[in-house]
């Protein structure tokens, strides 16, 4: 055999697959959401997940949506972390500025600002099944007013096989 293999996976894949397998990582029953952020050179400086802060333990924090509770405080929004603000806050090297974020669901309002005042500058997203509400809504209107620019990941249809 002369010359590289060609049927290697893209930048891209090889990103949205590290955010997809850290969502594997989320002990959220309804949805998980992993975070990859890389370099501009390529090189993977944080991943996240969604769950709770670290001494929050799970089996004693609600996993429940609002609508499912009686008491309102009972709901996981009070307490769970996104993907993409522990992918950020569990980046211990300086600077984000120029990086790039791959994260499975796009981010909402508050991810969007943490993506902003950290220096993420381009964001690659997975799913963007919120996208008409106002949070996510909110969220793009921030990302375009700071520049940031985003886009959606193109599924190849590529079946990537991980034995442990």
């Amino acid at each position: 055999m002369s010359g590289k293999r060609e049927d290697y996976i893209s930048w891209d894949e090889y990103f949205m697959g590290v955010a997809y397998l850290s969502a594997l990582r989320s002990k959220d029953p309804n949805t998980q959401v992993g975070a990859c952020i890389v370099s501009d050179d390529n090189k993977i400086l944080s991943m996240g997940y969604n769950g709770f802060p670290r001494g929050c333990s799970d089996d004693e924090f609600p996993w429940g949506k609002e609508h499912e509770q009686d008491d309102p405080y009972q709901a996981k929004y009070f307490y769970a972390t996104h993907s993409e603000l522990n992918a950020i806050l569990n980046y211990r090297g300086g600077s984000l500025e120029g990086s790039k974020l791959y994260v499975t669901l796009f981010p909402c309002n508050e991810c969007a600002k943490a993506i902003i005042q950290s220096g993420i500058r381009t964001l690659i997203y997975g799913e963007d099944k919120y996208g008409d509400t106002a949070a996510v809504r909110a969220s793009k209107r921030m990302l375009n007013a700071a520049g940031v620019r985003y886009y959606q990941y193109t599924k190849t249809g590529r079946k990537l096989q991980i034995i442990v």
